[in-house]
């Protein structure tokens, strides 16, 4: 049988993580010696992480704790300003490699929570990009919130300030910032949602009406891969995979996929 395969057209990797590769590998090529770690996995993608440590001696660190000195390269969805604040006092040099459009989150959230605003984030709470988003308010007057639902018992405000974590959908961003307008007199809606993430959702719905089956290559753990099954999944049937794809899973004559990581030696992106 022929299988006829289709490769959506935003397929690899974005901006923010082929910048955040970039600065690991310049990092890496012009080290003198010292030890390189990054402060989690420089982004949600298993495969780079350990090519990373394989090819260029960076390795992943869940803790400042286990960093004794040498550099330490701050992660693409970026991380909590006392992790910052602590790397500094303890002497290490710090790369950052936090993507801008999240590093503009953070900036966002510290204006509003210093102008008096009830800070909203729509996001996922254990996110380490949300997590750091909330560190930077300024008061404890913020929330985190996945729908509607977890709205509904903050009563009503004054001011009422929403960012959204990065790879969020469009449909639930605006969901929200129309609720909190029926329970606040004034409203700043702040779309920080990533426009790379924003074509993925078209791609994988336009992509999924064509094919029997989708294929979504990259880290379970990615936020981003996330957003093709909740789509897609409306038309066609998902498989997520991270390595291999079993033979019994492809089934059906027209295949999409959506590659996320490129098999090899990982060097600067274009």
């Amino acid at each position: 049988m022929t299988m006829e395969i289709y490769i959506a057209k935003s397929a690899g990797f974005c901006f923010g993580v082929k910048r955040a590769i970039n600065i690991a590998v310049a990092s890496a090529d012009s080290n003198k010696g010292g030890d390189i770690h990054t402060l989690g996995p420089i982004i949600h993608n298993p495969q780079v992480v350990e090519t990373l440590e394989k090819t260029a001696n960076i390795t992943a660190k869940d803790s400042l704790d286990d960093i004794k000195g040498g550099t330490v390269i701050i992660r693409s969805h970026g991380v909590k300003y006392e992790e910052i604040n602590e790397a500094k006092r303890k002497g290490l040099n710090i790369v950052d490699a936090t993507c801008p459009f999240v590093k503009k989150t953070h900036e966002l959230v510290s204006e509003l929570t210093a102008d008096g605003y009830f800070v909203v984030v729509v996001g996922e709470k254990e996110h380490p990009e949300v997590q750091g988003m909330v560190s930077y308010g300024a008061s404890a007057d913020i929330v985190v919130v996945a729908g509607v639902e977890g709205l509904k018992a903050i009563g009503r405000k004054k001011k009422i300030g929403i960012v959204a974590q990065t790879t969020q959908s469009e449909s639930r961003f605006r969901e929200i910032a129309e609720f909190c307008r029926t329970i606040a007199d004034e409203v700043k809606v702040c779309n920080t949602i990533c426009s790379a993430t924003s074509v993925r959702q078209e791609d994988s719905v336009e992509i999924s009406r064509l094919v029997d089956c989708v294929i979504v290559v990259g880290g379970k753990t990615s936020q981003i891969q996330g957003v093709w099954p909740r789509f897609a999944g409306v038309y066609s049937p998902i498989r997520t995979i991270s390595r291999s794809l079993p033979r019994y899973q492809l089934t059906g004559s027209r295949v999409s996929i959506s590659l996320a990581y490129r098999q090899g030696r990982l060097h600067r992106t274009g």
